[in-house]
């Protein structure tokens, strides 16, 4: 059975809007969930996606995904924001096209707000499985083969 997921979908940074067609982040998403889920996915630009990860994890830079996870039982409740400019770049980088490193971010951050982590070796290896048989089952290659 599907877990049920309402989403807000927000563009602070619009240039990746058409790519993100709310149907295919909700797909994604859903593909990721264990239970059911209310998401805010937040796109936003270097600038915004820089103060928040200062603020929150004292790094003066932008970076991809950041989760912030409120609640995980009966109902997960979770903010994942995303930095376009960051996205955009890695995707470039390593080679693959910026849909699929934005499904990849996507599903990361919501195994993230279902409390998965990947600080210690076994907790990583736990998720990385997880995150690739998500994006396999949605098409997506395995993005820790590369």
């Amino acid at each position: 059975m599907t877990p049920t997921l309402r989403l807000s979908l927000q563009f602070a940074d619009a240039s990746h809007r058409a790519l993100l067609a709310r149907h295919r982040v909700r797909r994604w998403l859903l593909a990721s969930l264990s239970t059911p889920a209310e998401l805010t996915v937040r796109i936003v630009d270097a600038d915004e996606g820089r103060a928040l990860n200062r603020q929150f994890r004292r790094l003066d830079h932008a970076t991809n995904v950041l989760t912030f996870s409120y609640q995980q039982h009966p109902l997960v409740v979770a903010d994942l924001v995303l930095a376009a400019p960051v996205v955009e770049r890695e995707a470039h980088e390593q080679g693959i096209h910026l849909m699929a490193h934005y499904a990849q971010l996507l599903v990361h951050g919501a195994l993230h707000a279902q409390g998965m982590d990947h600080e210690r070796a076994r907790d990583a290896r736990r998720m990385q499985a997880r995150e690739t048989e998500v994006l396999a089952s949605l098409g997506f290659a395995d993005p820790y083969a590369r």
